[in-house]
């Protein structure tokens, strides 16, 4: 009967202090909590008391203070981001803005020759067509960017589109004096994606290598076990490892004068097409030569 006794009250002065220290530890998470959520610590919970339950407890709260973090420094990133772009969009809107206005006043003077009236309803007419590209593209990557855009899908043979597409930019290649190096395989590359967002990519792409291109421009198409890979390399004399990292940047421009023609949307609308389509796209810089390279997955 003693002993029955003892073990009694050995087990209830043990679920005592036990219920004691959780409730002590309850407070002390709570207090650590507290202090995190306004900002008087940024350390994770830690415990003293040592529970299964309650690890298990603090590890998930820890792992929620991380995605948090996480999250908060995603929306910063955005959010600058977004002040970059808007910054970026408003120079190269008021640029051919005043162009467009200074010279309308000119056009307005009574005294004004046939042909500089001519000259300079020129310089309105590239300065609105110059304009008209960078609204029609910014609008067009904000569409892209949304999660329910439209992929369609469909069969279609790569190397058949890729050589389509090529053949549409010969007179661009002409006016450069470039002679494409080109490796298109005759067999058959099929895969199952959205064959306008295909043309697209592309099209971005060629249009980059030929502005961009002070010599070879290489055009490779090669398939592996599991994925089809587009290759397109032209040589560069003023392009670094930063240039790179930014490349596909919304209105990213590696000549920081902003001077160059171009919307600086190009790059990105294949970035973000690409991975709609659930393929990648990436740029490396090798030896003055930057590779672009395409990937599409097939099973």
């Amino acid at each position: 009967m003693l002993y029955v006794m003892i073990f009694f009250i050995f087990s209830f002065v043990y679920v005592l202090t036990r219920l004691v220290l959780l409730k002590k530890e309850i407070k002390s998470s709570t207090r650590q909590l507290n202090e995190l959520n306004k900002d008087k610590t940024a350390t994770k919970v830690t415990i003293s008391y040592f529970d299964r339950d309650f690890e298990k407890l603090a590890k998930e709260i820890n792992n929620q203070i991380d995605l948090t973090k996480k999250a908060n420094a995603e929306k910063r990133i955005s959010e600058n981001e977004l002040k970059q772009a808007i910054s970026y969009i408003s120079h190269d809107i008021r640029t051919p803005m005043t162009s467009i206005l200074g010279y309308i006043q000119l056009l307005e003077a009574d005294n004004i020759a046939p042909e500089t009236r001519k000259e300079y309803t020129s310089i309105i007419k590239n300065s609105a067509g110059r304009l008209k590209v960078l609204l029609e593209d910014f609008f067009e990557l904000s569409i892209i960017e949304q999660v329910d855009y439209p992929v369609k899908i469909e069969k279609m043979k790569l190397n058949h589109v890729i050589v389509e597409v090529l053949v549409g930019f010969y007179e661009e290649f002409h006016k450069k004096g470039l002679e494409p190096i080109i490796k298109i395989p005759n067999d058959d590359m099929i895969i199952i994606t959205d064959s306008s967002a295909v043309k697209r990519v592309i099209e971005n792409l060629v249009v980059n290598a030929i502005k961009h291109s002070n010599g070879q421009i290489s055009i490779r198409l090669e398939k592996a076990d599991s994925s089809i890979k587009l290759t397109i390399s032209n040589s560069v004399s003023n392009l670094n490892e930063l240039n790179v990292q930014h490349m596909f940047d919304r209105f990213y421009k590696a000549d920081q004068t902003r001077t160059e023609k171009g919307t600086g949307l190009g790059l990105p609308i294949a970035k973000s097409l690409m991975e709609k389509m659930n393929g990648t796209l990436t740029a490396e810089l090798k030896e003055n030569q930057l590779f672009m390279q395409c990937v599409w997955y097939i099973t």
